[in-house]
C-alpha cells in the first residue's frame, strides 16, 4: 500500500485542526459565554409578530467574514 502524498497529510491536519476550532466555538456559544454584542449589532434584521419571529444577522455576519478572511489570509503566508 502507498503513503499519502505530503499534501494530503496537511490537508488531513487542516481539517482536523479546523473541526477542533468549531467544536470549541460551539461549546463556548452553547455555554453562554459569547459576547453579548454578537448577533445584536445595528443592520441586523430582526421581525418579530405575535406568531413568530425571524432574525438575520447580517452585519454580525459580514464582520465574522473579514475577521476570518484576515485571519486566514495571515496563515496562508
Amino acid at each position: 500500500m502507498t503513503q499519502p502524498s505530503l499534501a494530503m497529510q496537511e490537508l488531513g491536519k487542516f481539517l482536523v485542526i479546523i473541526g477542533v476550532v468549531v467544536v470549541l466555538l460551539g461549546l463556548i456559544l452553547w455555554a453562554g459565554l459569547a459576547p453579548r454584542w454578537l448577533g445584536r449589532l445595528p443592520g441586523d434584521i430582526r421581525v418579530e409578530h405575535e406568531h413568530g419571529a425571524f432574525y438575520f444577522p447580517i452585519v454580525t455576519c459580514i464582520i465574522i467574514s473579514v475577521v476570518l478572511s484576515l485571519i486566514m489570509s495571515i496563515f496562508r503566508r
